[in-house]
């Protein structure tokens, strides 16, 4: 994700993020506070992303990416995002792609509505690249539905095991579980908990692969700053389980002073979207 403040009242008649990376390539995000007229995105705010510095690729340079825009909204605390799961080409004819009518300007400018306050505003990217591997897998879309899962984790302070599972959750046309290490494992030994994503195998058909973007959270349960990572991987027979070794800190969980710990239980979460399948092509 990369967002960006921007003043609505900008004389620009686009403006520009700085550089971020996503999939080895370098991005920028192009606003339109009025509209890309050429676009006709008149009456509302243009959003697009650019590829940066494609003379650096092959002259038959292709790049195929899954992409989504957001928009802060402050009042409700949340990104609004597009879900749309379709395959954007970038090549040399086209190093940008983007929506010209994005938010109706009317309901942007509106305070009422959370887009737009103190005259700043925040807007993101998601990019997710479709790499498909030299043995000719095939990618299948799958249209993005959000899957969202909560673990409340009673008697943090009796936990004796080394791992911890929670009960199986059914996420899309799959069979999940969170894993919980309640003192750590690897770099997180004896300092931070540490929490995964863990697909059951007897879901995942033979020779497929999942493309997974997923938020893991431990929840602070007085402020609202809850601990997170985010990782976008493929889960595949041999690589069954992706998550945080580091989640969050155990000083900073036992903290009485933070939210993490409640009545010695702990509330975990996670967010995930199942993006595609890979499977083995045909010669």
């Amino acid at each position: 994700m990369q967002s960006f403040s921007l003043l609505s009242k900008a004389s620009k008649e686009n403006c520009v993020s700085e550089e971020f990376e996503a999939g080895d390539y370098k991005w920028r995000l192009s606003i339109y506070p009025s509209g890309n007229t050429k676009g006709n995105g008149q009456g509302h705010v243009s959003i697009y992303l650019m590829l940066v510095d494609p003379p650096s690729l092959p002259i038959d340079w292709e790049v195929n990416a899954i992409i989504n825009f957001s928009a802060y909204n402050f009042r409700d605390d949340e990104y609004v995002t597009t879900q749309d799961a379709t395959v954007r080409r970038f090549h040399v004819l086209k190093t940008e792609w983007g929506i010209p009518k994005f938010i109706n300007l009317d309901t942007f400018l509106d305070p009422l509505n959370g887009y737009l306050v103190d005259d700043t505003c925040v807007f993101g990217a998601e990019v997710f690249i479709v790499k498909i591997s030299n043995k000719g897998d095939c990618l299948s879309i799958i249209p993005p539905v959000t899957i969202s899962h909560s673990w409340k984790f009673g008697k943090f302070s009796f936990a004796n095991l080394d791992k911890y599972e929670s009960e199986s959750f059914v996420g899309g046309d799959y069979k999940w579980k969170l894993l919980l290490y309640p003192n750590g494992v690897v770099e997180g030994k004896g300092n931070s908990i540490s929490l995964f994503l863990a697909l059951e195998v007897s879901t995942l058909p033979p020779n497929t692969k999942l493309v997974v973007d997923c938020t893991l959270r431990a929840k602070d349960q007085i402020t609202g700053q809850h601990a997170q990572r985010n990782f976008n991987r493929k889960f595949t027979s041999s690589n069954l389980v992706w998550g945080s070794r580091q989640l969050v800190a155990l000083s900073k969980l036992k903290n009485p002073n933070n939210g993490f710990l409640m009545e010695d239980t702990c509330i975990f979460e996670v967010e995930f979207v199942v993006i595609g399948l890979l499977t083995p092509g045909i010669d």
